[in-house]
């Protein structure tokens, strides 16, 4: 096992206006489970590539353990990978595409069915082994192509979006396999996807990356609860963060028609940056959800446009008057209540949960929280 290290890694591609992977600092722990995340083309499999040496880095070094393996050949990098189509021999069994790359090392052929047998058991493969690849299933294959990767014994393994040509339920099942499995053998990983639900529940720590660019970099608790700007909280979360673009006032701002008092810092930051707006996050189950009736509790007034019952939970998808424009707001809500698309609701933002960004640099401002106006001192007397 090893640690990895990016070090100002950058990748150029011929005809880009801008890096693939710009300038990339990442330090991954021993036996750590690193998630890189991000949306098409925002650099993480590049990322992953310039690791196992299928890319070459243009400028900056990437280290596994001690060890400079920046213009080291593939083969000399002792790392397996597992890619997004599996890549299995068709004409081969299971046990024979395990065992291939130890065949090809010239590894006794006792020593591979050792090592074959070690990692069928470990993934549960023993009944599969004589059973070429077209005989297999999604899950099956896949599983294949991770004991292959296994019986390598490697520093650090690598994983591309392994799980994107399965069915849902799959893929519920084999993340959660996947994650058991790296705790197990405790190798460094490092697992590429586009799907935050992954990122959020499989790694130790997730980067986040956008155009080349590594936004943010912690736990997956940490990167939910406090995201480092506004792509970080618009991408990470499902259903994804309502963002508003909003107006500041004298006392602080105003969401539709209900006032939000700002704490001072967030006054201070805002002002001294010269920017008449804020930008406001609120994840769906921030929102308290208020009764038709209960017109004493300013709230902002929105519309019911489509019902997603979950069972657990219902996801409302709501409109409202937000400045001079219409806003798309989801709401999270008991499950099997009665919601009916064109129904008025009345919501109300936990004021200790919001999130507060800049609208210039789309940056984290500092002591977030907003309330109704009136509800607290925050703002300045």
């Amino acid at each position: 096992m090893a640690s990895v290290t990016f070090d100002r890694a950058t990748r150029c591609f011929p005809g880009m206006d801008r890096p693939a992977v710009r300038a990339l600092e990442l330090d991954i722990s021993d036996g750590e489970f690193m998630v890189l995340v991000g949306p098409s083309g925002c650099g993480k499999s590049t990322s992953l590539r310039m690791l196992a040496g299928l890319e070459e880095v243009d400028s900056g070094t990437i280290r596994i353990g001690d060890r400079d393996v920046t213009r080291l050949p593939p083969k000399d990098r002792d790392i397996a990978m597992v890619f997004q189509n599996y890549a299995l021999y068709p004409h081969m069994t299971a046990a024979d595409n395990m065992g291939f790359a130890l065949k090809i090392a010239k590894m006794r052929k006792s020593d591979i069915r050792g090592r074959v047998a070690e990692a069928a058991g470990i993934l549960d493969l023993g009944d599969y082994l004589d059973r070429k690849p077209k005989s297999l299933s999604g899950g099956q294959r896949q599983r294949v192509a991770m004991g292959r990767a296994i019986v390598r014994e490697p520093r650090v393994f690598l994983m591309d979006e392994p799980l994107s040509n399965l069915d849902a339920k799959l893929r519920v099942q084999t993340r959660t396999q996947i994650a058991s499995l790296q705790r197990r053998l405790g190798t460094t990983t490092v697992y590429v996807t586009h799907d935050q639900v992954e990122a959020l529940t499989m790694g130790d720590r997730v980067a986040v990356l956008k155009d080349g660019v590594l936004q943010q970099v912690g736990s997956p608790r940490e990167v939910f609860r406090q995201p480092a700007n506004a792509f970080v909280a618009g991408f990470i979360g499902s259903p994804a963060m309502n963002l508003f673009r909003l107006t500041l006032t004298a006392d602080g701002t105003a969401l539709g028609d209900l006032p939000l008092a700002l704490p001072r810092s967030v006054l201070a930051a805002v002002h001294e940056e010269g920017a008449p707006e804020i930008v406001l996050g609120v994840r769906p189950e921030q929102f308290t959800l208020l009764s038709t009736e209960d017109l004493e509790t300013s709230a902002l007034e929105v519309v019911i446009d489509a019902v997603e019952d979950t069972g657990a939970v219902t996801y409302l998808h709501t409109t409202a008057k937000v400045g001079q424009e219409l806003a798309q707001i989801v709401v999270r809500a008991p499950g099997r209540g009665r919601w009916e698309k064109g129904s008025p609701l009345r919501i109300v933002p936990h004021g200790d949960d919001v999130h507060l960004f800049s609208a210039q640099t789309g940056l984290r401002l500092p002591d977030d929280g907003a309330l109704p106006a009136g509800t607290d001192d925050r703002t300045p007397g």
